[in-house]
């Protein structure tokens, strides 16, 4: 059984990522697209450096153009904000990456981009899901046949007109002026060559580390937390860089150490990029971010005369709520975001330029920055608890928290409770507590924001006692 989740269909290699499952999504794809009459403009499939994506973006073309369907395939490892904005920007109606974005390396997937570039929504993958569980034949052609049918397009650079657009939107001059020292960590990720390009171009002294491509990618999770960019953090500090950047292994999730070694958390990468791009920058409007993401953002919005928009968890729904209120940015305390006019995804690329324009226009170290908004509005801090759980267990869990609606016991009484993803519950002070099912693993996610680390904690502990975790 194939199921699409937040972030696409994403399963363990061996046990349900393989060749057939594969050709089914790509067959199922198909016959959606050539039931909606849509097979007259290609569709463009990348892939990340996990293991198997190559082949399995070879496996998805093989079946698309065995159906008839054009195809733009890469002859290398591509990000998935470059996909979204080659569909966006080349009117495309659906691209295809191979990822499983953060997870473990035991994982892979496919994402589905849909028309504008944007992450398919839920009623496109519900039917897509139908088609593929319904399915009683797949087609193939091998790619030597797909090119002798003119049905295969091979883009041989496909990051150029990418890399222009996010330098024709970043001041160069003020990067180039000031000439930052920069340590860059790609997680053995896709994001590699745009982001030194970029960097370079700016005139930044770039160092790398993990650049290359590592399956396992060196043990670690490929996604940009406070753990994994422990090493990165060692090096700014006895480096002397000015920032540290870690994007994840498909290049739309970001991660940085400013030059004091502070970890700055993907919360408060998104308050200074909205606090930059509104008062430096003049670009006014609200904000968007979803559940689990800091009421700071909130209390920012408001000092400015604007309004931060709460939505469920998953991009395309901050996207959505981008263009229907003009925001500047939207984003997620997982570390993605996107800005007005660019893409409708999240991407690392953009911001990590951004953020480079930022510190250098601002002369302020980040944490100096988060300092004074502190100063100013509060702290907010927030903590995390990922619990694993088996099959009958979340049946369990599932019950407690949604059929009987149970709550924990907290010191203070919430004010506000909401279903509308998992279960959160506000409190007076403005902290909150989400217990949600990931959707994209076989985790439940606890996220608590306190003004200090132990009633933070405390809410998290009282979930657990009460779900006996």
């Amino acid at each position: 059984m194939i199921c699409f989740g937040t972030g696409g269909w994403r399963a363990q290699i061996g046990v349900d990522f393989y060749k057939a499952n594969i050709q089914c999504v790509a067959q199922g794809l198909a016959e959606t697209l050539m039931s909606d009459n849509q097979t007259d403009k290609p569709v463009v499939i990348g892939y990340d450096r996990r293991f198997l994506s190559a082949e399995a973006a070879t496996w998805m073309a093989e079946t698309l153009t065995a159906n008839g369907i054009h195809v733009w395939f890469m002859q290398r490892s591509v990000p998935t904000p470059l996909i979204m904005y080659l569909v966006k920007q080349h009117g495309l109606s659906r691209g295809i990456e191979i990822t499983a974005s953060h997870n473990p390396s035991n994982y892979n997937g496919i994402k589905v981009i849909v028309e504008e570039g944007r992450d398919a929504p839920s009623d496109v993958t519900e039917r897509l899901e139908h088609v593929i569980n319904a399915l009683e034949d797949v087609k193939s052609l091998t790619l030597a046949e797909a090119e002798a049918n003119g049905l295969i397009t091979y883009l041989k650079n496909p990051f150029n007109e990418f890399i222009d657009a996010v330098l024709g939107v970043i001041d160069t001059d003020a990067i180039r002026a000031r000439g930052p020292r920069i340590l860059f960590d790609s997680m053995h990720g896709s994001s590699t060559y745009p982001l030194t390009v970029i960097f370079n171009t700016a005139r930044c002294t770039v160092d790398q580390i993990h650049g290359e491509k590592d399956a396992y990618f060196g043990g670690m999770m490929p996604a940009p937390t406070e753990d994994t960019m422990a090493e990165l953090r060692n090096r700014v500090i006895y480096g002397k860089y000015d920032l540290g950047i870690a994007v994840d292994g498909d290049g739309d999730r970001l991660g940085i150490i400013d030059g004091l070694g502070r970890y700055i958390s993907a919360n408060e990468i998104l308050v200074l990029l909205y606090t930059y791009l509104h008062e430096y920058k003049g670009w006014k409007g609200p904000v968007v971010r979803n559940m689990s993401t800091t009421h700071l953002l909130d209390r920012v919005a408001e000092s400015f005369g604007e309004t931060c928009y709460e939505v469920p968890v998953g991009f395309k729904y901050i996207s959505s709520k981008i263009d229907e209120v003009d925001a500047v940015l939207g984003g997620e305390s997982s570390g993605g975001l996107t800005v007005r006019g660019h893409i409708h995804g999240k991407d690392s690329v953009y911001s990590s330029a951004l953020f480079v324009e930022m510190i250098c226009k601002t002369g302020k170290h980040p944490s100096e920055m988060i300092a004074e908004i502190s100063q100013k509005l509060g702290v907010y801090i927030m903590k995390e608890s990922n619990i694993t759980f088996s099959a009958p267990q979340r049946e369990a869990l599932e019950h407690t928290i949604f059929t009987d609606c149970a709550l924990p016991t907290f010191a203070v009484e919430p004010v506000r409770v909401s279903y509308l993803d998992g279960c959160k519950v506000y409190f007076a002070d403005d902290s909150f507590v989400v217990c949600r099912f990931s959707g994209t693993e076989p985790l439940l996610r606890i996220f608590a924001e306190g003004h200090s680390d132990e009633q933070a904690l405390s809410y998290i502990a009282a979930w657990k006692r009460l779900l006996d975790l």
